[in-house]
């Protein structure tokens, strides 16, 4: 079986997007977050990560500036309530992260958290920085940008990761 979407991954990676799986509609468009009622692409621009507003289909162009995305399940697709424990693969994503060192890893969820860390939904998480490290890898958990999300929305915290993201290009 292959993967509902590409990796976007490389070396030198200021940051990279994880989310949970593909949607439905992101699979069937072959294109991260391509659902027009999710918020992704406009946060993106809005926060200044990028410069303009990303189409879907562009999401390979965000290596033009050290943006990577992946998934933690990656061979499924649809909503987090239809994908099975079985479907996420963490220990993967490990491997990935260990491989490219990106300096910030930003889950766009707290069900993706949850995932890669092998927790319940009852755990607590918080939005924001986490105090767990990989490597040299920081992670921050957003409100999912999905449609369905929409009633835990804020911005604000996909703005500080900007503010964070922009200090480290201008780092170097």
């Amino acid at each position: 079986m292959s993967d509902a979407l590409p990796d976007v991954l490389q070396d030198d990676l200021v940051l990279v997007f994880c989310g949970t799986a593909a949607s439905t509609a992101s699979a069937r468009a072959g294109a991260y977050y391509a659902k027009s009622s999710n918020a992704f692409w406009r946060a993106l621009q809005e926060t200044g990560i990028t410069p303009r507003r990303f189409a879907p289909s562009e999401f390979p162009r965000l290596l033009e500036l050290r943006i990577g995305l992946t998934d933690v399940a990656k061979r499924a697709s649809g909503s987090d309530s239809s994908l099975r424990r079985d479907d996420f693969r963490p220990d993967c994503l490990s491997r990935k992260i260990r491989r490219y060192r990106p300096q910030i890893v930003a889950f766009t969820s707290k069900a993706a958290w949850r995932a890669w860390r092998r927790l319940s939904a009852a755990d607590p998480v918080s939005y924001g920085w986490q105090v767990c490290r990989l490597g040299a890898t920081g992670f921050v958990v957003l409100p999912s940008p999905s449609g369905a999300a929409r009633a835990y929305w804020d911005i604000s915290h996909w703005q500080a990761l900007a503010d964070e993201y922009q200090r480290r290009v201008r780092k170097g």
